[in-house]
């Protein structure tokens, strides 16, 4: 049993060396643990540092690329070195590594295809109230989407079982985290979860500038996955929702045209048929997402037979 632990790395010479440092060498139930940072365009000397404390596999990334890219590529490289289990950590030492032990325990005992670590949002005492609460907000949002119930949806301490990568693919350029859960919840690959405490804050996260663009770029991830694997939920209740609120324009039109007050009452008209104008593509829409679900569905199986012909078990 072959254990991965990636570490996307940008300008993290500093941090890297307490993250090395504390990777376990030798877990129950692993025969071998390979060390895999991913470099993504760091200007500083992150690389000459990992070789300096032994790192041997590396992916290298002439110019910045995003963590979401990060995570692909160095997913691929870890399979492509006969990975069984991938556990991906941070280079900014967030994460506890001496837990690499405990975050595998459900892969090896069958329990679970995915383990996410737990930070406890709530006990984290450089995060403010406000980030708590987007933390809580976010991880709900991702678990109505995915059908889960993952305490952490943001949590970058993870492992992955090589049948998990096998139906993962990562889409968006911003953030695997959330699309990875969504896209498990429904294919039904099980996920776990174990409570941890972080490390003290070395450093401001490089993946955001401020709380704002962090929900709107994580929110425009859920929704494009939301929509992606229960799209029926979105566009068959806006249907139904325009062509109750178009039926009332006709009903009025009615009222007044054969009521009391007879006479041009056009304008009635044209809101109702543009709101039902607005049904009808609604329905429309649902037809055609469900159409790609299914196109999606297909090429998915067909990714997955070439990643294990590419990737075979070892």
């Amino acid at each position: 049993m072959k254990l991965v632990v990636q570490i996307p790395c940008l300008n993290e010479a500093e941090t890297l060396p307490s993250v090395l440092e504390s990777i376990p060498t030798k877990i129950a139930g692993i025969d071998e643990v390979v060390v895999l940072v991913i470099d993504d365009g760091s200007t500083d000397e992150t690389v000459a540092v990992a070789k300096k404390h032994g790192v041997k596999h590396f992916v290298l990334h002439a110019q910045t690329m995003g963590l979401a890219r990060s995570f692909h590529d160095g997913i691929d490289a870890a399979l492509g070195m006969g990975a069984d289990i991938v556990v991906n950590t941070d280079g900014d030492n967030q994460y506890p590594q001496d837990r690499i032990g405990d975050l595998v325990q459900p892969i090896l005992n069958n329990q679970a295809e995915i383990v996410i670590a737990d930070r406890q949002t709530d006990t984290i005492a450089h995060f403010s109230w406000g980030k708590k609460q987007l933390q809580k907000f976010g991880s709900w949002i991702v678990n109505k989407a995915a059908g889960t119930d993952v305490p952490d949806a943001a949590s970058g301490f993870r492992a992955y079982s090589y049948d998990a990568l096998m139906r993962l693919a990562v889409i968006t350029r911003f953030s695997y985290c959330m699309e990875t859960i969504i896209q498990a919840g429904n294919k039904g690959i099980p996920i776990a979860s174990i409570p941890i405490k972080t490390n003290g804050v070395t450093r401001p996260s490089r993946l955001f500038k401020s709380n704002r663009q962090h929900v709107l770029k994580s929110g425009q991830a859920i929704v494009k996955s939301f929509v992606m694997y229960r799209s029926h939920l979105i566009f068959i209740p806006a249907g139904f929702l325009f062509l109750l609120a178009g039926l009332v324009p006709f009903v009025r039109y009615l009222i007044l045209q054969f009521g009391s007050d007879p006479g041009n009452h056009i304008q009635s008209l044209i809101i109702g048929l543009a709101l039902l104008i607005a049904a009808i593509m609604s329905f429309a829409l649902a037809i055609i997402a469900d159409l790609l679900k299914t196109n999606r569905a297909l090429n998915e199986d067909a990714l997955e037979r070439i990643k294990k012909t590419q990737f075979p078990r070892k």
